[in-house]
Order: C-alpha cells, then structure tokens, then sequence
C-alpha cells in the first residue's frame, strides 16, 4: 500500500473531465506509475502509457494498457506519433514545452486534451521551484491560441484553472481542458479559440 493514497489516485480533474474522451485510444504521457492510464482502460479506452522509467511502466501495467518506455527529452527525441492518432490525451504533473505542438497535431478531430501541471509560484510549497518547470499565468491558454493561429486548428477550450489547490496537497497548478475541431459543435459550453 502506498504511503501517500491522496497522491497515487487519478485527479480530480483529469477524472472530471475523462468522460468526455470519445472512443479511441488514449496517451497518458508521463504517465508515472499509472494512475489515469487505469481510470482510462476501466472506462474502456485502450491506453498507450508512455513514461522514461520502467520501473513506472512496470507498475502501470494492466488490461487496456500499452506500454512504451520513451526519453521525451532526450536531444534527439523525435516525436513518434502520427497526426490525429489520439482520441485523448492526458498530461499530469509535467512540463516540457517542446512537446505543445506535438501534443495538439496527434490529438484527433473531436479528441480531448486533459493537461495539469505545477504553475508560477508552486515554490512557496514544496517543488517543483524551479521557474523553469512551472507554468507561466494563463500559458496553457496561450498555447492553445498560439497552436490555432499557427496550426489553423480550432480548440475549444472546455475549462480552464490557474491558482491555488489544497488537494491532493497544496500546490500552484494551471489546468486545462480542450477539444480539437469541437467548436464546429452546436450547443457546448466553453471558450472557442480560433485561427485569426
């Protein structure tokens, strides 16, 4: 049994918003040792779980669950999935900004990106401090409207968090939640970011 439970549960906002990953498969990126690669497989998505140990990957083993042991920072990595191959992706706790165009071009038309990591001022309790694995005010958001205008693909952004969070223990996070090609969709909720 794990000494930190809070810690080893799937978010609550990656399991807020998984239910709105269409049928397809799934990344967890960074996947650690598991957690939302289970939530996702049990709802019956398969998941291919990518993380640099094998020690995590190891853990994260089960039905539904691919595994794929990859170096997203290596210099010479090359991104190795193909355009709109993902019906969701989901990103917990990591930042390597490199990735933010990759990311958007493998999601699926219609897919859900489901991204929650460390922000500005996260130093204050704990680490990640380092300025240069935390999130900037309003960059996920940013980067959404930066990939539209470059790209010419419409997100629609789902829901979006930057500030303090008490649990599963406190932290500065930035949170979003967003959608390729869904603002071709009537009668969602939610803030469309276009190509200008």
């Amino acid at each position: 049994m794990s000494a930190h439970p809070a810690l080893d549960a799937p978010s609550a906002w990656v399991a807020r918003f998984a239910p709105l990953v269409p049928p397809g498969e799934v990344l967890d990126l960074a996947c650690g040792s598991g957690r939302h690669a289970r939530l996702l497989a049990a709802a019956g998505h398969p998941v291919l779980a990518v993380d640099r140990d094998p020690a995590a990957l190891a853990a994260c083993a089960g039905p539904g669950i691919s595994t794929l042991a990859l170096d997203l920072e290596e210099a010479e990595f090359q991104w190795p999935f193909g355009k709109g191959r993902f019906a969701g992706i989901v990103v917990a706790n990591y930042l390597h900004r490199p990735l933010f165009p990759a990311l958007f071009d493998s999601l699926a038309p219609g897919g859900i990106l489901i991204y929650e990591t460390f922000a500005q001022g996260n130093g204050r309790f704990g680490k990640p401090s380092n300025p240069a694995f935390l999130l900037q005010p309003g960059e996920l958001l940013d980067r959404a409207r930066a990939h539209c205008a470059d790209a010419g693909d419409p997100l629609r952004i789902i829901a979006f968090e930057d500030g303090y969070a008490a649990l599963p223990r406190p932290a500065m996070v930035q949170r979003i939640c967003l959608a390729k090609d869904a603002g071709k969709d009537a009668g969602q909720g939610g803030e469309a970011v276009f190509a200008l």
